[in-house]
């Protein structure tokens, strides 16, 4: 290294001595430092990169970074996570199953322009939060790693799910979205069985798998709630994070996919049937409260567990010899959860009630409900 280079190492090295320290002072003093040496800059980037690769190791993917600068820092910390994210990743000729999906879904929007000292401190700000990020329990391969071969296109019972719920959500019918999210549970019960079936004859037995789902405030616990719901009327489980504001599904490939889709749908028409609830206490000149809110989410979630679970019951008691190979997965699962999480407890709910907001939320989860024989509304 020469002179120079060694300069600047030097410069970067003493200012990353603030992303240890417990005062923002040091902060103030190490982007003073950064600030007025242009030369650090490629460096600096570098080195964020350098950050992130080591967390993909340590078991985070994008979308965990983007949400911890989302809930701990500001706007620009997301657009800068974004950026180093995007860079590092596109040197990999293939990235993991997911993986994709949560890069697109990053922050593209353009920087605002910005004085040295400012960029400066966002910068150290955002590294000091990715330098104390602690260890994950992986939850899939490492970009750099052996890949299984990559999958031609999504699965045909996928896209059906995913129109299904789509129409669910755009509709202004509320019997007509309780028939097309029933037809996509179904859709997924009919599949897992399908799926038993083949992993039944197979040669080598696959192991369950897990994805992590974002469980975002305000009401994180009903929401925590709901995606268990999901899972376990599903043949997975689900393991939350309240800490770090997410969930971990564990179950087999073909489950985990229909279980983010489907909790994401009726999580979308959960709050929809909230708001039109607000609107009724509001012309019947009651205010709007934080415990009807998380009242109604609690009773939407416990409804609709129950009558998840139904739907699948119902269909796998039409595939009676099907019951031993279903079993043995859920064990699998259980056993897989058991090993990545041995340490889990009960959280108690938390939340102020309201009958009012209760009765509305079992009623909206009703007519979200799952009998896929009632007719559609034109």
């Amino acid at each position: 290294m020469g002179r120079e280079g060694h300069g600047v190492s030097t410069t970067i090295d003493k200012a990353f001595e603030a992303l240890y320290a417990s005062d923002d002072g040091s902060l103030d003093t190490a982007a003073s430092l950064l600030a007025a040496d242009p030369g650090t800059d490629a460096e600096l980037a570098r080195r964020g990169e350098e950050f992130v690769r080591t967390l993909w190791t340590r078991g985070w993917q994008p979308a965990d970074l983007v949400r911890m600068a989302r809930r701990d820092l500001a706007d620009e910390h997301v657009r800068l996570v974004s950026d180093l994210i995007r860079t590092e990743t596109a040197g990999y000729g293939r990235l993991p199953h997911r993986w994709q999906a949560q890069i697109d879904a990053l922050d593209d929007s353009a920087a605002r322009p910005t004085d040295r000292f400012s960029r400066a401190t966002t910068v150290l700000e955002l590294y000091r939060l990715l330098v104390r990020l602690p260890r994950l329990d992986a939850v899939g391969p490492v970009p750099g790693e052996t890949l299984p071969p990559a999958a031609a296109g999504e699965p045909r019972m996928l896209t059906r799910i995913r129109a299904l719920l789509a129409k669910a959500e755009a509709t202004g019918y509320p019997e007509e979205a309780e028939a097309l999210t029933a037809k996509a549970q179904e859709l997924m019960a009919r599949h897992s069985l399908d799926e038993a079936t083949l992993a039944a004859g197979a040669p080598t037995p696959e192991t369950p798998g897990a994805i992590r789902i974002g469980v975002e405030p305000p009401y994180e616990q009903a929401k925590a709630i709901l995606l268990d719901a999901m899972a376990t009327a599903n043949h997975c489980r689900a393991v939350w994070n309240e800490t770090y504001g997410f969930s971990t599904v564990v179950g087999f490939e073909a489950d985990l996919d229909p279980v983010e889709l489907l909790y994401t749908s009726l999580l979308v028409q959960g709050t929809a049937a909230m708001t039109r609830a607000e609107a009724e206490q509001r012309a019947g000149g009651r205010k709007r409260t934080k415990s009807f809110r998380q009242s109604f989410l609690l009773a939407y979630a416990n409804r609709l567990g129950a009558r998840l679970a139904a739907t699948s019951r119902r269909v796998a008691a039409e595939a009676p010899t099907l019951l031993p190979a279903l079993a043995s997965r859920e064990v699998a699962v259980t056993t897989r959860t058991d090993e990545l999480f041995p340490e889990t407890r009960t959280t108690r709910v938390r939340a102020a009630w309201d009958e009012a907001g209760w009765t509305h939320g079992a009623s909206a989860a009703d007519r979200a409900g799952l009998h896929p024989n009632r007719p559609h509304l034109p």
